[in-house]
C-alpha cells in the first residue's frame, strides 16, 4: 500500500531498470503463487541470475520506465523546496579543550588498575578483548571492591560538577589529568582502605 505523500516531503527517489524489473517478477510470483511466502534472500538471488542471462533488447522496457522516472524525479525536485523552519543535520558541538574533564564511572576507575594487569597476563589481546576481560572481571568482582569503585565515582562526579560551576562562571583553571594520575590515585585509594582494613 502507498504511503500518503506529505505536502513538503521530499520527491520519492529515481528507480532503476533492475528494481523496476525486480517489482515486475514479485508481481508476475504473486500473479502465479498468490498463497505461497516468499524467501526475500532466495527470491532477490533469483531475480538476479535471471538478470544476468537477460539480452539487452529484454532489459530495454526497464531501461525505458528507469528513464521515464528519472524525469519524473527531475522535475519534482525543480518544484522541491525542502521542509520549512527545519534547519540542517546538527553537527556535534566542539569540547572545549579547557573544559573539565568528565567524571569516570566506577567500573572506569576499576579498570585504570586492573587494565595493567590484564595486559601483563595476555600481551597478546587487542584493545575490544582486553575491555571484554576487563567487563568480565567487573561482573565477578568483591563488593568491597566494587563500593570503593563507586565511591571514587561519586568524588569524581562531585569534582566534575564544582569544576563545570567555576568553568561556567569563568572561574575555572584548567589541570589536565594525566592517564596515569588516575591509576595512582585509584592505588592511593585501594592502599588507604587496606590500612585501614589493617587497624
Amino acid at each position: 500500500m502507498p504511503r500518503a505523500k506529505l505536502a513538503d516531503s521530499k520527491p520519492r527517489g529515481r528507480i532503476s531498470a533492475y528494481a523496476f524489473f525486480v517489482q515486475t517478477c514479485r508481481e508476475e510470483h504473486k500473479r502465479k503463487h498468490p498463497d505461497e511466502n516468499v524467501v526475500f534472500s532466495e527470491f532477490s538471488r533469483k531475480c538476479a541470475e535471471r538478470w544476468k542471462v537477460m539480452h539487452e533488447n529484454e532489459k530495454q522496457p526497464f531501461y525505458d520506465l528507469a528513464d521515464k522516472d528519472k524525469t519524473r524525479y527531475d522535475s519534482e525536485m525543480l518544484n522541491y523546496q525542502g521542509p520549512k523552519n527545519m534547519r540542517g543535520r546538527r553537527r556535534r558541538q566542539r569540547k572545549d579543550p579547557n573544559a573539565p574533564k568528565r567524571a569516570l564511572s566506577a567500573f572506569f576507575w576499576f579498570c585504570s588498575d586492573e587494565r595493567p594487569k590484564v595486559r601483563a597476563i595476555y600481551p597478546n589481546l587487542g584493545v575490544g578483548e582486553i575491555a571484554k576481560e576487563l567487563g568480565v572481571r567487573w561482573s565477578t568482582v568483591s563488593d568491597e571492591i566494587r563500593s570503593r569503585c563507586e565511591e571514587m565515582a561519586k568524588k569524581d562526579k562531585l569534582r566534575y560538577a564544582e569544576e563545570m560551576k567555576a568553568f561556567k562562571g569563568g572561574n575555572f583553571l584548567p589541570h589536565h589529568r594525566q592517564d596515569n594520575q588516575v591509576n595512582t590515585q585509584y592505588v592511593e585509594e585501594m592502599e588507604d582502605s587496606e590500612d585501614d582494613d589493617d587497624e
